[in-house]
Formats: structure tokens, sequence, C-alpha cells
């Protein structure tokens, strides 16, 4: 197993450790021990993910077990951080909802165009939707409410115009018929 795939398999061992913090602190609305280390390997996952796809990159050490594992560590890293911070009540579930439902969406299609021998690379707006909702993530999870809350919205703002946006690209590979 090379390094890039190493490290997203690290992403997605770490989601498991910080499960088990939030579940054996006792105090989940307060800044405490328990949620610096929560946020630290959440900073330490989402690094993981800049850092194999650099590497892989890089050293063209891509592997269909990467492309696979990959996105799927993204997003139940990011799946964890919603539905932690929804369970402490620091943000709606309407948020919970569009954004892993967007994520959900672009999935589909993505295994669609697959299916019909395409690739289809993130856009520009689905990155920086994706740094913008790693950020308040971040925040949120250390208990910077106010800027973590005004980053996440806008992060949710770009969750729904980048998921248009990938729905109208690629509409033709979407509602073709066969």
């Amino acid at each position: 197993m090379n390094i890039p795939n190493q490290l997203t398999l690290l992403r997605v061992l770490i989601i498991p450790v910080m499960a088990v913090l939030y579940y054996i602190d006792d105090a989940k609305t307060v800044l405490n021990t328990y949620s610096i280390i929560i946020a630290s390997l959440f900073i330490i996952a989402s690094l993981t993910d800049f850092l194999d796809g650099y590497i892989a990159r890089k050293y063209n050490l891509i592997t269909t077990f990467g492309k696979f594992l990959d996105p799927l560590a993204d997003k139940l890293l990011v799946m964890f951080a919603l539905l932690l911070l929804q369970d402490i009540q620091m943000i709606p579930m309407w948020v919970v909802l569009v954004i892993l439902s967007r994520e959900f969406i672009v999935t589909g299609i993505r295994l669609v165009a697959v299916g019909e021998g395409n690739v289809i690379a993130a856009g520009q707006l689905g990155k920086y939707k994706t740094a913008s909702t790693m950020i308040a993530l971040i925040l949120l999870l250390l208990h910077i409410e106010f800027i973590g809350l005004i980053v996440l919205y806008i992060g949710v703002a770009l969750t729904v115009i980048s998921g248009l946006e990938y729905f109208i690209k690629n509409k033709d590979t979407i509602l073709a018929s066969k």
C-alpha cells in the first residue's frame, strides 16, 4: 500500500477515535480537552486529505483503491463532524441535510458519468465549498461559534450553487437515455 493510500486509511481510522472521544466527553457543549483533541484530529485528518492527493499526483501514485477510498473518507469525515455539531445543537439539521444531500447527489452523478466512461473533475466552486466547509467545521469544533457559523453558511451557499453547477454541466449525462 503506497503512502497516499496509507494517509487516506489513516483519515478513515481517525473517525472512530473522534467518535469514542465524543462519547466519553460529559461536557460536549463546552470547549474542553476532549473537544480540542477532536478538533485537532479533524485538522490532522483534513491535512491528510490535501497531502495524500498532492503526493499521489506528484509521484504518479494514483490507484483504484485511492480513487475509491479518498472521496469516501472525505465524506465520512465531514459527515461525522456535521452530525456531532448537530447533536450538540450548534448547527441546525437543515444544514446537515443540505450538505450531505449535495454530496450524495454529486457522488451519484459521478457514478453515472463513470458508467458512461466519463470522469468528472471537481470544479472551482466545489473546491471553495470544501475549503469553507472544512474551515467552518474546525472553528465550530473549537467552539468558535459566531465566525464558524458565518463561514459555514458561506459553505452552505457554495454547496447549493456548486451542486446546481454540477448538475447543469452534466445534465446531458444524467438525462441521457439508453
